[in-house]
């Protein structure tokens, strides 16, 4: 008769003509419900076209059958209150990137006031967001000019790691030039240490050879021989370089400059020839000719 008595539980049950009647049915699964596409401004004072998918279900009866007159309007129009509160809180970008965020305020709010009318909201789910036409293309402009950044960086990095690494080459060739370099004048020096030594060990033989001979019978004649063939060898060859020759006054008497040569000879070899000839007897002495005649009969031979 008009004031509610019993929920009728799902199965048989039996009504009382003309005093009992059912006046709600209310279904417990979940619900489905399609919000409207709605305009709702950004932080940063972006008009958007945004709209969503609800999913309700009702836990009590009683409170959705009297509670709220219909339930599924109430619960649709503060699904779209919320989302509009909720998108001016953010800025355009973060619309994009905190959906996940932006649907769990959203649930949050409805459960709160939809407590009251047995209803809760399980989830809501954004289905499209539509931009206007100019932020559009302000986006997409942005997004080339990001994405040029970054390929701009890339090549910088690019360009920095390979110029690093010819850096580092040409650094390693020329440690490797140095050090062969190094290596090479020290080979060099030994080698030219180790000439130095052979030669200076043959010169010293040599000499120790010329000393000898000249020890010997008749050692001074030919040291003057040899002399003589020196003086005259240089003089042959002093024409050939060059056209301007300084000669001295007495270029043809070569005696004269032989007896020179063998009396600085002989001055630094008296200390040696006077110890030899007290160790030598003196018949050995008078067997030597001298110098100069023998210098005489070699002349009037080869003349």
């Amino acid at each position: 008769m008009g004031k509610f008595h019993r929920i009728l539980e799902p199965g048989l049950n039996f009504l009382i003509p003309l005093l009992d009647r059912i006046r709600y049915v209310q279904s417990l699964k979940e619900i489905v419900i399609n919000v409207p596409e709605q305009s709702a401004v950004t932080l940063d004072n972006v008009t958007l076209q945004i709209d969503g998918v609800l999913y309700l279900r009702v836990m009590d009866p009683y409170k959705a059958s009297y509670g709220v007159e219909d339930p599924e309007y109430a619960v649709t129009q503060l699904a779209q209150t919320t989302m509009r509160s909720e998108l001016g809180k953010l800025s355009l970008d973060r619309v994009f990137r905190e959906r996940e965020s932006l649907n769990a305020s959203i649930v949050d709010a409805i459960n709160q006031a939809s407590d009251c009318w047995g209803i809760r909201c399980l989830r809501y789910e954004i289905k499209d967001i539509h931009v206007p036409p100019r932020v559009k293309e302000s986006m997409q402009m942005q997004v080339e000019a990001e994405r040029r950044k970054r390929a701009t960086v890339l090549e910088s990095e690019g360009t920095r790691e390979s110029a690093i690494n010819v850096a580092e080459g040409q650094k390693q060739a020329q440690i490797l030039a140095s050090e062969a370099e190094k290596a090479e004048q020290i080979n060099k020096a030994a080698g030219e240490a180790n000439a130095m030594l052979v030669k200076a060990r043959a010169k010293a033989e040599a000499i120790q050879l010329l000393a000898a001979a000249l020890s010997q019978q008749h050692g001074n004649a030919a040291a003057s021989l040899s002399v003589a063939e020196q003086y005259v060898n240089a003089f042959s060859k002093i024409a050939k370089d060059s056209n301007t020759v300084l000669l001295p006054a007495n270029t043809g008497d070569v005696t004269n400059m032989v007896a020179q040569a063998l009396g600085i000879y002989t001055t630094l070899t008296k200390p040696q020839a006077v110890k030899t000839q007290d160790e030598m007897p003196s018949a050995h002495e008078n067997s030597q000719p001298p110098a100069a005649e023998v210098l005489k009969a070699e002349q009037g031979s080869s003349s």
